[in-house]
């Protein structure tokens, strides 16, 4: 076990590729390169330089590996999305407003850094978002996709606890989801401030007090909605 797997706390994966943290240092550095929107405007330059390109079709792999690659996908989806609203802020956005979405960003961005580190060769490739139904100008358009992003991300990592066989990944997993349910309230807050909506019962059951939880058969169909990049989780557990 190397001096970095020991502080990491994380087991080695599959080919004895160990895990990485995410330090301060690299964190500081992509969520500045990002806050530039350079790498997401470069990118949509390049899209648009090569509207014949077509995205290759991403299998996200078998047993945890797959899972953490689902995960990955829907990180990878969440930090795109902060970064494009906080490059390009709605109308009439408030500092306030700003930094929680600057502060939410910087989390996605940490947790899509995580698991591509944490994969490591195993990691699927960066994917192509595809925000065309988004009205980045328009604050009701922005906080309800990001509710919706929220809301789905915190059902996807409910559905696939019970799908990773590692208790070391399903207890990064718990740590995950907890922030992401913080960002769910805070986004929720902003649509509805101060009202019970924060844990509406659209998302808490009213009955058992229990948070949703869905499976990535329910989850990546409507993931795929904002992703040009076609994704498959056929390969992935079920149970």
């Amino acid at each position: 076990m190397s001096k970095q797997q020991q502080s990491s706390g994380l087991p080695t994966l599959p080919g004895g590729i160990e895990p990485v943290m995410v330090g301060r240092r690299l964190f500081l550095r992509y969520a500045g390169a990002f806050a530039a929107g350079g790498a997401l405007i470069a990118s949509c330059k390049n899209a648009e330089e090569n509207p014949i390109t077509v995205p290759v079709s991403v299998d996200l792999g078998t047993g945890d590996i797959g899972i953490l690659n689902y995960a990955y996908a829907l990180e990878q989806l969440e930090a795109a999305f902060y970064t494009q609203v906080v490059a390009t802020p709605y109308a009439n956005m408030s500092a306030a407003e700003l930094a929680i979405l600057t502060d939410i960003r910087n989390h996605e961005i940490i947790h899509r850094e995580f698991f591509k580190a944490a994969l490591g060769t195993m990691a699927i490739g960066a994917l192509v978002p595809e925000f065309g139904t988004v009205n980045f100008t328009d604050r009701t358009s922005v906080l309800s996709t990001a509710k919706a992003f929220e809301d789905l991300g915190v059902s996807a990592y409910n559905g696939a606890g019970n799908l990773i066989t590692s208790p070391d990944y399903l207890l990064l997993a718990g740590k995950i989801v907890s922030v992401e349910a913080r960002h769910a309230a805070a986004i929720r807050d902003l649509l509805n401030p101060k009202s019970a909506d924060f844990a509406g019962d659209d998302v808490v059951a009213p009955a058992t007090g229990l948070d949703v939880a869905s499976k990535p058969t329910a989850v990546l169909p409507i993931a795929q909605t904002f992703v040009k990049t076609p994704i498959t989780g056929a390969n992935l557990p079920t149970a």
